[in-house]
């Protein structure tokens, strides 16, 4: 559930909240490309082919997992921004395929913030993780103009199962586990509509991540990635790009929160949308309307699993709750919007 009301409006500290707040994927993806060499054999999954988390293998059964997510507010409720922050962060590890372990605190708060307002947040994080499977076991705090928070978690996979972006094949199924519009429901939505995006976005991935397990063993799933800051659009770019074919995304299947569409269709939008725009470029081709590209490049929080898998699994996952939103065809790399 939402948290409840609380005289501080966290969204008055700060300019810019959620994912919509971290950099564009083209400034990103240059800086990590200058520190991605390493000799290191153990490390399976790192910035020399960045995926949602690193992977480190430990023994011959065991890797570790490793991500790091946390954003100035994007909401008012202490204990919403806590809980989002916290399922955010956690999704990394379920989009590999790992079960959530241990979790840090990273916080920067402004020292005039309420006491009380700072210990809702660590709490409702640490909640959060605990329904993940971990524990949140310290983290550090400093100060700043802007509250800013999230989490460091680490979690386990067997490295013979670990999932990423690549491995899509002309054919599959593209199915998604949460709606899309969070971006664009806080900056234009009613009450309504904001608090649908909310339960939403409080809504761990371990569920999501537990329903394509048992098709992973069997075959059936081929890539698996998170929707966050990126936006829908950006992230099927990364999965296309990774395995070469083209992601056809089916605009009227879309699954959206509340009134997206027509918040869309007047031209709300965030300030992410424009740099995830850039970051596809001619990446992104768009056969539909102008209200579905809104849509698709609308940065996410604590989105949704988007997957690429095979049609049984599909049928499969339609009958748990997910959405069937596009498929995989042949190449070249791009995204398509039908």
């Amino acid at each position: 559930m939402p948290g409840s009301p609380s005289p501080t409006k966290l969204t008055e500290w700060t300019s810019c909240g959620g994912c919509a707040a971290k950099w564009g994927g083209g400034p990103l993806r240059g800086l990590i490309s200058e520190l991605a060499a390493t000799t290191d054999a153990s490390l399976l999954v790192g910035l020399g082919l960045f995926d949602d988390a690193a992977v480190y293998q430990l023994t011959d059964d065991l890797a570790l997992v490793s991500t790091t997510d946390f954003f100035p507010p994007l909401v008012d409720d202490p204990a919403d921004f806590g809980a989002i922050a916290a399922a955010n962060a956690c999704s990394d590890v379920f989009a590999m395929g790992g079960r959530v372990v241990l979790a840090l605190n990273i916080a920067a708060f402004p020292e005039e913030l309420p006491l009380e307002v700072a210990e809702t947040i660590l709490q409702a994080a640490a909640e959060m993780v605990s329904l993940a499977g971990g524990s949140v076991a310290g983290g550090h705090t400093i100060r700043s103009p802007e509250p800013i928070f999230g989490l460091a978690v680490q979690g386990t996979v067997d490295p013979r199962r670990v999932w990423s972006k690549g491995g899509s094949r002309a054919g599959d199924h593209l199915v998604l586990s949460k709606p899309l519009g969070t971006g664009i429901v806080l900056a234009g939505g009613d009450e309504q509509d904001k608090a649908a995006a909310v339960t939403g976005m409080r809504t761990l991935n371990r569920e999501a991540a537990s329903d394509l397990a048992g098709s992973w063993e069997t075959g059936g799933v081929h890539a698996v990635t998170d929707v966050t800051g990126f936006g829908l659009a950006g992230h099927s770019w990364e999965m296309a790009e990774r395995s070469r074919v083209e992601m056809v995304i089916d605009t009227e299947s879309l699954p959206l929160y509340g009134a997206t569409r027509a918040l869309a269709e007047a031209g709300v939008k965030t300030g992410g949308e424009a740099r995830n725009r850039g970051y596809l470029g001619e990446h992104l081709t768009v056969d539909g309307d102008g209200w579905a590209e809104s849509v698709a490049l609308d940065p996410q929080t604590s989105g949704g699993l988007l997957a690429a898998v095979d049609g049984a699994t599909a049928g499969r996952l339609r009958d748990l709750g997910w959405w069937e939103v596009g498929s995989v065809a042949a190449g070249p790399a791009r995204v398509r919007l039908v």
